[in-house]
């Protein structure tokens, strides 16, 4: 009997197709092949196989490609992915299947040197030094012979071709060494040794008996969680399993990798957009193989084909940054549980200030709940004071009020550091003419645009459209007359260059030349106390390490706190305690100075009175009386066309079709408050229902009874969506 292939291909397709297997080809589930589709050919997975009649007429797989095939687990996530999201299947197997790149298969090699035994037929001082570093034998890259001999490189080259070196080719570099796990280490405290064991007993469990828990570990900044989850991963690593860690922003986390090394030796192999060619090709099949330990990496590393996955911890849990906004809608902590639910194995989520929903199922009991109540070293939390700011107004012209310029006076009198925080990048967020009111908006995008002066443009932060900023006004033409209005970290930068012209200022932005390596260099020299005050957009409150900080200004507070977003409120709390978190981790006592016009709202009272757990219960409270998430459930559909009209009409069209049953409502379409991006008008429909409603159920019967998509017109569905805009 021919044996058929049912073959999952890449693309948004939502079906598998059936292919002949080729007498002579042994194939299994999750074999990665080759197959014809139409004209061109094209990879897919194998999804199952067959014994039946094909008919003759099915077009045979035309081979096997040499790649890691795809576990049972992960195949099992990808279905569960598409089923939740209701992505297309293969949309949802693009994330999961990552084919060796041609191009990277031609890496070029490395290169070392080594004395050939003739010497220099002419000699200098530079080339004696170079010659005494390689008289014992050893084989170095060229690099490194030059650094260690104090010479430049074209020294070496010059040596080489004189035939006193010879090159000889090197071993792969390898993606990553092996941690250890009992490598010497800081003694924990007693509070993190207590959570450290309730973490390890998961960990040390035998395989075939771990239920895939999940543990909220939540403590205070400073309180040493990444340490306690170090002990899980090392016990993780002497299972002979693999750990996988999830970070929000893997580009900027070089302290936190320093921080890994200090406890195993090693630094662990990363995941990210930024590896690439042959390393990431190589670090795929490591991890395949169960040769690599350890990834940290970003939310695609939750796709990597684990052989023996141990435990998932998901660091800073309640990050945005883990909702994946286009493609396939999906939120990698979430999907983490369902991995590890999967993989059997333990996924600790970790956080200062934890979703409301991971906090809600920790009261629940569906997850467990660890707590580090207090800062590592019995260190205080910072001290946190409101300013008035209709009390204490800034001079006309300035954004720091009277006490914050006194507070950072006073703090680099001391010899400390100051943080200085807007959630604003660029140097105002509109530019209008005083002559005619004319506003600088973005062609593309209904926003207005941002001026960024060290480019000199205006910027639009949706899709990236520019322009030079002009001289005069483009609507009347009036010089002279083009107004700032608000600021952005640039022109608080350029204030306090002018109140403390002697003191050194680092701005840390996102947006800034130089991408993430400068951000880490600048970073660094945060940490090691080699500026005066850093001023800083969000980036800055994502678990960084500053000792010598012992101030943190929030300059706008109230920023969020006015959106329609149902968890601005929680949101605003998080960045707010995450970015007066890092004052005072050092050694000296810290303190935070928050700029708010209106001090009584609940979300800066709880950060000023400390007891997060009352803005925990009163949010909670008042999610489950609106039966929003995680007491009812929310899905999107954001239908978006080139042109208005055609957007309007189809959400219309879909909202005549509801047709909602009981404990399901329907709200729109309505324009979303971002109407125009990168060219394309938006509307928004809003599926509300109880808890319990099958949510993805009812959106495949409404969209099949609904009117279909034609030309650019789009439908996006986005179920738990994160974003309101």
């Amino acid at each position: 009997m021919p044996v058929v292939a049912d073959i999952l291909i890449p693309l948004a397709l939502d079906t598998a197709y059936s292919y002949a297997v080729p007498a002579g080809l042994d194939l299994a589930a999750g074999d990665i092949v080759q197959v014809p589709l139409g004209p061109r050919e094209t990879i897919g997975v194998v999804w199952g196989l067959d014994e039946r009649a094909s008919g003759g007429n099915l077009r045979p797989v035309t081979g096997r490609v040499e790649a890691p095939p795809l576990s049972e687990s992960l195949r099992k996530l990808v279905d569960w992915l598409a089923r939740y999201t209701l992505a297309p299947k293969g949309s949802a197997l693009a994330m999961a299947l990552r084919l060796p790149d041609e191009t990277a298969r031609n890496e070029a090699p490395r290169i070392g040197v080594r004395p050939s035994g003739k010497p220099p037929a002419r000699q200098t001082v530079a080339r004696g030094k170079v010659m005494a570093v390689a008289a014992d034998g050893a084989v170095r890259g060229k690099s490194v012979l030059a650094k260690e001999a104090g010479v430049s490189l074209s020294v070496v080259d010059g040596l080489i071709d004189d035939g006193a070196l010879e090159t000889v080719a090197l071993m792969p570099e390898p993606v990553a060494l092996p941690p250890d796990p009992d490598h010497p280490r800081v003694p924990l405290s007693e509070a993190q040794a207590e959570a450290a064991h309730a973490l390890i007993a998961n960990a040390a469990a035998p395989a075939e008996t771990v239920t895939g828990e999940t543990v909220l570990l939540e403590g205070v900044t400073g309180s040493g969680k990444t340490e306690v989850y170090f002990e899980a991963v090392a016990e993780c690593v002497r299972q002979g399993r693999q750990a996988l860690v999830l970070m929000p922003e893997i580009a900027l986390t070089a302290q936190f990798l320093d921080r890994f090394a200090g406890r195993f030796g090693v630094r662990p192999a990363t995941w990210h957009s930024g590896i690439g060619g042959r390393r990431r090709e190589r670090l795929r099949a490591g991890v395949a193989a169960g040769e690599v330990s350890v990834v940290v990496g970003a939310r695609s590393a939750l796709f990597l084909p684990f052989r023996n996955l141990g435990l998932i911890v998901v660091d800073e849990e309640h990050e945005t940054a883990y909702k994946q906004e286009d493609g396939v809608h999906y939120h990698a902590r979430d999907m983490a549980v369902v991995r590890g639910k999967i993989e059997g194995c333990p996924v600790v989520l970790a956080s200062a200030t934890p979703s409301i929903e991971s906090r809600v199922n920790a009261q629940s009991g569906r997850y467990r709940h660890v707590v580090l109540p207090g800062r590592f070293g019995g260190r205080p939390l910072p001290d946190i004071a409101a300013i008035d700011m209709r009390l204490d107004k800034p001079e006309r012209g300035r954004f720091l009020s009277p006490p914050m310029v006194n507070a950072v006076k006073a703090t680099l009198a001391s010899g400390d550091q100051a943080l200085l925080f807007l959630n604003r990048r660029g140097y105002a967020p509109l530019t209008l003419c005083r002559a005619c009111g004319h506003r600088y908006q973005c062609r593309n995008c209904s926003t207005w645009l941002v001026e960024h002066r060290f480019r000199r443009a205006l910027v639009c932060h949706q899709c990236g459209y520019a322009e030079r900023k002009p001289e005069a006004c483009t609507e009347c033409g009036a010089f002279d007359h083009l107004t700032p209005c608000g600021p952005g970290v640039e022109r608080i930068a350029e204030e306090v260059t002018e109140l403390f012209p002697e003191q050194r200022i680092v701005v840390l932005s996102s947006d800034f030349p130089g991408g993430a390596e400068r951000l880490r260099q600048e970073l660094e020299t945060v940490a090691a106390g080699e500026c005066d005050i850093v001023i800083g957009t969000q980036l800055v409150a994502k678990g960084h390490n500053f000792p010598h900080l012992t101030l943190v200004g929030v300059l706008d507070a109230d920023i969020g706190l006015t959106s329609g977003d149902p968890r601005a409120a929680e949101r605003t709390f998080q960045l707010l305690q995450q970015v007066t978190g890092r004052a005072g981790r050092g050694e000296r006592p810290g303190r935070a100075l928050v700029q708010t016009y209106q001090p009584e709202h609940p979300v800066i009272a709880a950060l000023l009175s400390g007891d997060a757990d009352r803005f925990y219960e009163e949010e909670i409270w008042a999610r489950e009386a609106a039966g929003l998430p995680p007491f009812g459930r929310l899905a999107a559909l954001i239908v978006s066309a080139e042109e208005r009209e055609k957007a309007e009409a189809h959400g219309q069209g879909l909202a005549r079709v509801a047709d909602p049953p009981a404990g399901v409502t329907v709200l729109g379409p309505a324009e979303a408050p971002l109407a125009l991006v990168r060219g394309r008008w938006r509307f928004r429909l809003l599926v509300k229902t109880e808890r319990g409603i099958d949510v993805q159920s009812y959106l495949r019967d409404w969209l099949a009874r609904g009117p279909k998509p034609r030309g650019n017109l789009k439908v996006a569905i986005d179920v738990d969506p994160q974003s309101f805009l």
